[in-house]
């Protein structure tokens, strides 16, 4: 029976707000100045409140006789025209009123006659029919008022025009007492969310709402397992969980359940997040995804409310998947005491945990994580119960690239030359992420050079300036560029004659990224378990370059700088870690750090400075050895060294046909790296 199909729409993402101090401060300040606007222009007029006109004006229409009545107390002066004016006056009657006095202070004033009017805060008032005004006394009384108001019929009183009242004080103050509320009921309703933080710390801001991008079956680049190629074990290890989703009917009659989580465990690039995409799209289901550092926030608890938010969704919507990427931001191992960040990070942790323990098998939950740093993550967080399945995503192998390049090139013209299968084994140690970015660059190359499809030297060109970068244009003279050629033909030669040596592939003088010039070599079959005549023979090819310029020149550069830490390294690690030297036996000196950490060797604690100087010894002699070999087959193959240089200077680029036709020499001639018995008997 198939699952129902919910189209719940995704939660919007929401951006988290943050309230400093001094933005509350600008906000009553904007308010305030919000609140003048709407008294000036809304409330003012609507209340037909009188116009504040000049004195000058005010005895004009005294004397005019359009002054009706004046209500006075003590010196400000209100009143009613007979028949309206218009105030203020426009601009050409402006400063034409009054006496002659007045008309030369107009006359005299700098400003311009815009300006002579009254003004608000925001500039000139806009000219309006009054039929009530107001006006300030002089300091000076004018003793002449009283009659000349009698003369003209003007009604004298004492009470004021308008009385201030209830209504008028509420119209003036409404708009921002109403701002002032509506900002303080967003602010409770916000921190009554983030106080209980069980209702999800959502409130008004959303700053406990989950962040997960729901993706589902119905939706367009919908990913199933034919999209995934190259980790068929960890595809495997999936079906099951597929088949649960689909059917859990199947499992829970006979009292089984779903193992609540799944941990998938893989380099960087390996497919991961491919494969979890995988599952919801195989199983048809809501498939949930967040990244674990959107959980974490600096306001502690928020991590922990979008975790119960998130469950609170896929509960919703079961069966679904919630797919955690990075999940070691914050799974990491709790410690002793928690300040800050890790507090925070402790408490998402700790909710995840209370989560996983919360819902049962049946109702059709499951959780994907991803990390490429298993070894930080709390160990509560790995017990059965919570993550009940480990799943390795390993690097593919020969056929997997092979068939990770079959998916990405679908949309891609291929030229008749293209292997795909040699191309998948001169691409070793490359990730999934990795051939998809092959596979772009060489697009990009082949339309670059206006070809209608894309060829071997498009992928050979871009695995080039994937592995050693893009090419730079050095102007180098002749002689650098003869001696560089040695060094590369060095590595070359010596790849052609010693026993076991990876095939060399490629052969470049050309700078690219920190190198001068590159010899690829591509091994024939992927290597799980390497002998040690395989190891001593690489680091015989890897000083061919320091010993081809030391042969020829008689003396040393800084080029093989590289060459030289990547020999050490080997030497170290079969003195230290696989027991191939004599002197000190089957004990290990040193481990190599998770490959998800960076890689790295680290030196055992207790190892003694007497030990650690035998070992320093030890890789001296295997490297002397090496070198001592290198220099003695080149010699050897001085003509075939020469002639490879001569190729070089001619071409800058020799591929593995080229190289043998220059040369002369044949391939190297395989190991014989398998295991003699001894003590056998008839």
């Amino acid at each position: 029976m198939a699952p129902p199909n919910r189209n719940v729409p995704p939660p919007p993402d929401r951006p988290t707000p943050r309230m400093p101090p001094w933005a509350t401060v600008l906000a009553f300040v904007l308010l305030l100045v919000v609140n003048y606007l709407l008294v000036r222009t809304v409330v003012t007029p609507w209340l037909d409140a009188p116009a504040a006109v000049s004195y000058t004006r005010f005895k004009e229409e005294v004397i005019k006789g359009n002054v009706d009545a004046v209500y006075g107390q003590g010196d400000r002066l209100e009143g009613h025209f007979r028949k309206p004016i218009t105030w203020p006056p426009p601009e050409g009657e402006r400063g034409s009123e009054g006496d002659g006095a007045a008309k030369a202070k107009a006359k005299a004033s700098p400003k311009p006659a815009a300006e002579n009017g009254p003004e608000g805060l925001f500039g000139p008032q806009e000219p309006r029919e009054v039929d009530t005004f107001s006006t300030t006394l002089p300091y000076f009384l004018d003793p002449g008022l009283e009659g000349l108001l009698i003369e003209h019929g003007a009604e004298i009183r004492a009470e004021p025009l308008h009385e201030t009242s209830w209504t008028s004080t509420l119209c003036a103050f409404a708009p921002a007492v109403l701002l002032i509320g509506a900002y303080f009921w967003m602010f409770r309703r916000a921190n009554q969310g983030m106080g209980g933080m069980g209702g999800g710390m959502g409130g008004v801001f959303g700053l406990g709402r989950s962040r997960a991008r729901r993706y589902d079956q119905a939706d367009e680049g919908r990913v199933t397992f034919a999209d995934v190629a190259g980790i068929d074990e960890a595809e495997n290890e999936l079906v099951e969980i597929v088949d649960f989703l689909k059917d859990p009917e199947k499992y829970t009659r006979l009292g089984g359940s779903a193992p609540k989580g799944v941990l998938l465990i893989g380099a960087p690039g390996t497919g991961k997040t491919l494969l979890a995409r995988a599952v919801a799209g195989e199983a048809g289901v809501p498939f949930f995804s967040m990244s674990g550092s959107e959980f974490v926030e600096m306001i502690v608890g928020v991590g922990a409310a979008r975790v119960r938010d998130l469950f609170q969704q896929a509960r919703d919507n079961a069966p679904s998947i919630i797919f955690i990427d990075e999940v070691d931001s914050i799974g990491r191992a709790r410690g002793a005491a928690a300040v800050g960040g890790s507090s925070e990070q402790e408490q998402t942790l700790n909710q995840i945990l209370t989560e996983m323990d919360g819902f049962s098998g049946r109702e059709g939950i499951i959780v994907l994580a991803a990390t490429n740093q298993p070894d930080v993550l709390d160990r509560a967080l790995l017990r059965p119960g919570r993550f009940d399945r480990r799943v390795v995503v390993n690097l593919p192998d020969r056929a997997g690239r092979r068939a990770i390049l079959e998916v990405h090139t679908r949309a891609v013209p291929l030229g008749p030359d293209v292997d795909l299968d040699q191309l998948g084994q001169a691409t070793p140690g490359l990730s999934g992420a990795d051939l998809k970015n092959l596979v772009n660059e060489a697009a990009l190359l082949a339309a670059r050079r206006d070809q209608d499809s894309v060829h071997n030297k498009d992928f050979l060109d871009a695995l080039e300036k994937i592995v050693l970068g893009p090419e730079r244009p050095l102007l180098l003279s002749e002689a650098d560029r003869e001696r560089i050629a040695y060094h590369e033909g060095g590595h070359a030669i010596l790849g052609l004659v010693v026993p076991g040596a990876d095939p060399v592939n490629r052969v470049s003088i050309v700078p690219r990224g920190q190198a001068l010039g590159v010899t690829y070599q591509r091994p024939q079959t992927d290597r799980y378990n390497y002998p040690e005549a395989y190891l001593e023979a690489r680091i015989v090819g890897m000083l061919g370059g320091r010993a081809a310029e030391e042969l020829v020149y008689g003396t040393r550069t800084t080029g093989a700088e590289n060459d030289i830490e990547q020999a050490t390294e080997l030497a170290r690690g079969m003195v230290t870690r696989w027991g191939m030297s004599d002197a000190l036996g089957l004990v290990q000196l040193s481990s190599q750090r998770s490959p998800y950490l960076g890689g790295g060797y680290a030196r055992s604690d207790s190892i003694s400075d007497a030990t650690a100087e035998k070992v320093d010894a030890e890789v001296a002699r295997i490297i002397g050895k090496a070198y001592d070999k290198a220099k003695a087959l080149l010699s050897e193959h001085r003509g075939a060294l020469d002639a490879l240089v001569a190729g070089l200077l001619a071409h800058d680029t020799l591929d593995e046909a080229q190289v043998l036709e220059v040369t002369g020499l044949p391939p190297a001639p395989a190991l014989d790296d398998r295991p003699t018995p001894r003590g056998t008997s008839s």
